[in-house]
């Protein structure tokens, strides 16, 4: 049996929880990771260090593998092109992953195909930005257009005195400045293609962000308008299409009830994404598993929830260094919850993992979120007393 093998450039939690589906779909995985040390490489057998930045490592990875995809968007669009015409097989394409890469970009097609943006602007001086501002009113959004996430990258302008204090944003390059959203939450889709072009959606999630870091996802959004589940559910089928994606892609958004079409669009992220990890769990085919069907063109899995509410809580790095010493007062705190560990060094504020909580029948969305939130809890500070008498593995005492 000759099954396809698939190149995943790094190796961070998003390669690593896509070895699991792998596995079991029996196809080979291969990572380009930036270190013998980061997050997949404990996962995939195939795993190879290199710098993601220079073409003739991207050419020896790409010359073992049927098909490329990625763990995250920083890959050099220009080295894409390349390797895309020696041949070889890229999903999404730099073409398509362009609009992930730059927000300057993804801000003009979306305006192209008539959906919802905030006023934006490209700037290059303060003057730019002061001007803009007096167009829409303080505050305002800076943003470097590319290599930004969870919050880097962004600045809130309150005022012109905000702005006088900003100066070393200013390089000469452009800046990408938007109107201040005034949202009542934030809501995020997944979509998934595949090159013949066969699409599918994910139930519509609400996102709930602490210090601009993804916290909590509450799937299927709760107590939101059918029509603006239609909307944005038909945004982002229309986005994947004219975009030409392949593979995952999320599309974060701000809920605006009363204005205009009740949401617009914030950014997009073409890979699997964390606000789909509910699905690992709480969805019949989770986004990894979808993710590596769709770039291999293989028919796509059914996308409905398996239950009326699920929770994903992340487990952000704390007080306790020592994970798997909590593990028994976490899981026993929520047996029906699942820990998904991605092997990571704690350091606070690190995203080292999650939890997924299912609805019991008929239990309110309250009780889930607490439910989540007590066993993402117990990994971050750490045991109980109780839980002294853990035994633990031989070699990691």
């Amino acid at each position: 049996m000759t099954f396809p093998v698939i190149g995943v450039i790094g190796g961070g939690q998003l390669a690593r929880m896509m070895a699991g589906p792998a596995v079991e779909l029996g196809l080979e995985l291969r990572v380009l990771a930036e270190g013998p040390d980061v997050s997949a490489v404990a996962a995939v057998a195939h795993s190879h260090v290199g710098d993601y930045r220079d073409l003739a490592t991207l050419r020896a990875f790409a010359a073992g593998v049927d098909v490329l995809t990625f763990d995250h968007e920083h890959v050099p669009g220009d080295l894409l092109e390349d390797l895309e015409r020696d041949g070889v097989s890229i999903h999404p394409s730099p073409s398509a992953l362009r609009h992930a890469q730059d927000k300057l970009v993804m801000r003009r097609a979306v305006e192209d195909l008539g959906l919802p943006n905030p006023a934006w602007r490209a700037v290059r001086t303060p003057a730019d930005v002061d001007a803009f501002a007096a167009a829409t009113g303080w505050p305002v959004v800076l943003k470097t257009p590319r290599g930004g996430y969870d919050g880097k990258g962004v600045l809130v302008l309150r005022d012109a005195a905000g702005l006088a204090g900003a100066q070393d944003w200013f390089t000469g390059g452009d800046l990408l400045v938007e109107q201040f959203v005034p949202f009542s939450r934030e809501l995020s889709v997944l979509v998934a293609r595949r090159p013949s072009g066969d699409a599918v959606t994910w139930p519509v999630v609400e996102s709930i962000q602490v210090d601009s870091v993804c916290n909590e996802v509450l799937a299927p959004a709760p107590d939101l308008p059918d029509e603006v589940a239609d909307a944005v559910t038909s945004a982002a089928l229309r986005l994947a299409e004219r975009l030409g994606v392949t593979g995952v892609m999320a599309v974060e958004l701000f809920e605006t009830p009363g204005v205009g079409v009740g949401y617009l669009i914030n950014e997009l992220a073409m890979r699997p994404h964390n606000s789909g990890h509910w699905t690992m769990d709480g969805a019949v085919t989770g986004q990894f598993e979808q993710h590596l069907r769709a770039v291999l063109d293989l028919p796509l899995g059914a996308t409905h929830a398996v239950g009326q509410h699920t929770v994903m809580k992340n487990v952000l790095g704390g007080a306790n260094t020592d994970i798997y010493a909590a593990y028994r007062s976490a899981l026993s705190s929520g047996p029906s919850a699942k820990v998904h560990f991605y092997g990571k060094d704690v350091r606070p504020g690190r995203k080292i993992g999650h939890v997924n909580a299912l609805a019991a029948p008929g239990e309110p969305l309250a009780a889930v979120r607490a439910r989540a939130s007590r066993v993402a809890a117990i990994l971050r500070d750490g045991t109980t007393p109780n839980d002294s008498a853990t035994v633990r593995p031989k070699g990691m005492q």
